[in-house]
C-alpha cells in the first residue's frame, strides 16, 4: 500500500517516540478495530521500527468462514487502524500486504521511518478509533447526508475497494430478502448457531472477546424492507432493553455494498482496510453502521447478490444511518496479541 498521507515527510511537533513506544502504542489503537463476531483474529511481532501483522487461524470462523475470507477482512480493519496510529504518531506508514507467499498467516508488515504531520483529516478519523461501535438494529428517520455518502465511496476506493450505494428499491428489497434468507438458514443449521453460540458470552462474563450483551438490542428491530439482525441471544432476553428515545418511526438506513474487483486474500485484506476507513469516517460525521455479514458466508446467495448487482465481488453489506448509541465492547489486553 502506499504511504498514508499526501504530505512531504517534514519535521512534526515534539520528540520522536522510541521504537518499543511506537510498537505499544500501534497495537493498543490497532486492536480496536471490528472484526467478524469480535474475535480479534490477529497478533503481532515487532522488529525494529516494523510491525508484523498475522491472522490468528484458531480464531477463524470454520463453520462461516471456512476459506478465511472474513479473517483477513477482520485483520485489514486491524491493518488500517495501525497505519492511522503510526500517522497519530507523525509518521508514514510503509505497508506491504502479503509480503511472502510462504507465510500465508503473515497479513502485512508496516515500516515506519519518515515523518509528516498529523492532518485534521486524519485526526477526527483517530479520534473514532475507541469510540466507534457497530449497530446492531433500526436506524432513526434522519437521511445520510449525500456529500458524506460520495466521501464514503471515495474512501473505499483510496483501498481498492468500492463502496456502491444501494438507491433502488427494489434492489434494496432484495438485499433486504437475502439478509433474511440466510438469517433463517442459519437459525436451522445446528453447526451455525453453535458457532454463533461460541462467541456470545453471557451478561457479566469476564470474557473480553465475543459478543457482548452490552453491544446488541434484547428485541429485534424490525425495518422496511426489513435487515434483521443475528439472534445473538437467541431467545435468551440478553442484550440491551429498548431505550425511550427509541425512534417512532424506525429506518433501515442507506443500504451499501463493499466489493473488490477480485476475491484473492489481498482483495479481502484491502476490502477490510476500506471498511475501517469507511466505519471511522461515518463515526466523525455522527453516522453509525450496522453490517451484514450472513448472505455473504453463503456461496449461493453471495453469487445471487453478485449476480442482481453485477459490481465486482461483494465482501460486506452496510447499512448507515443515525442513531443515539449506548452499545459497549470490548478487547483483550494489548500484551496479548504482541508475540
Amino acid at each position: 500500500m502506499n504511504p498514508e498521507p499526501a504530505d512531504a515527510p517534514g519535521p512534526c511537533p515534539g520528540g520522536a517516540p522510541t521504537a518499543t513506544e511506537t510498537v505499544r502504542t500501534v497495537i493498543a489503537e490497532a486492536i480496536w478495530a471490528p472484526s467478524v463476531h469480535n474475535t480479534q483474529p490477529w497478533w503481532f511481532s515487532a522488529d525494529g521500527q516494523q510491525i508484523s501483522l498475522y491472522a490468528d487461524a484458531g480464531r477463524r470462523l470454520a463453520v462461516a468462514d471456512p476459506n478465511g475470507r472474513e479473517l483477513m477482512i477482520s485483520c485489514g480493519t486491524a491493518l488500517f487502524t495501525a497505519r492511522l496510529a503510526l500517522r497519530s504518531l507523525g509518521y508514514i506508514p510503509q505497508t506491504q500486504v502479503l509480503p511472502d507467499p510462504a507465510m500465508p498467516a503473515l497479513v502485512a508488515r508496516v515500516r515506519w521511518q519518515q515523518r509528516a504531520p498529523t492532518t485534521d483529516d486524519e485526526r477526527r478519523l483517530i479520534a473514532q478509533i475507541r469510540q466507534r461501535r457497530t449497530h446492531r438494529g433500526a436506524f432513526g428517520p434522519a437521511p445520510v447526508p449525500p456529500e458524506l455518502l460520495q466521501a464514503l465511496c471515495e474512501a473505499a476506493a483510496r483501498d481498492g475497494a468500492r463502496l456502491r450505494i444501494v438507491t433502488d428499491g427494489g434492489n434494496r428489497a432484495a438485499l433486504a430478502a437475502t439478509v433474511q434468507t440466510a438469517e433463517q438458514a442459519m437459525h436451522l443449521d445446528s453447526a451455525h448457531v453453535q458457532e454463533l453460540l461460541t462467541w456470545t458470552p453471557p451478561p457479566a462474563s469476564p470474557r473480553r472477546d465475543g459478543v457482548p450483551s452490552t453491544s446488541y438490542p434484547a428485541r429485534a428491530q424490525h425495518t422496511d424492507p426489513d435487515f434483521p439482525t443475528r439472534d445473538f441471544a437467541h431467545g435468551r432476553g440478553w442484550g440491551i432493553p429498548p431505550p425511550s428515545w427509541a425512534p417512532v418511526t424506525p429506518t433501515a438506513g442507506t443500504a451499501g455494498l463493499l466489493t473488490t474487483p477480485g476475491d484473492t486474500p489481498a482483495d479481502w485484506v484491502n476490502a477490510g482496510q476500506a471498511l475501517q476507513r469507511i466505519l471511522l469516517t461515518a463515526a466523525a460525521c455522527g453516522v453509525a453502521a450496522a453490517i451484514h455479514s450472513q448472505p455473504l458466508e453463503l456461496p449461493w446467495l453471495r453469487e445471487l447478490i453478485r449476480d442482481r448487482l453485477g459490481d465486482g465481488h461483494p465482501q460486506l453489506l452496510l447499512r448507515l444511518g443515525t442513531v443515539i448509541q449506548t452499545s459497549v465492547s470490548v478487547r483483550r489486553p494489548p500484551e496479548q496479541f504482541l508475540h
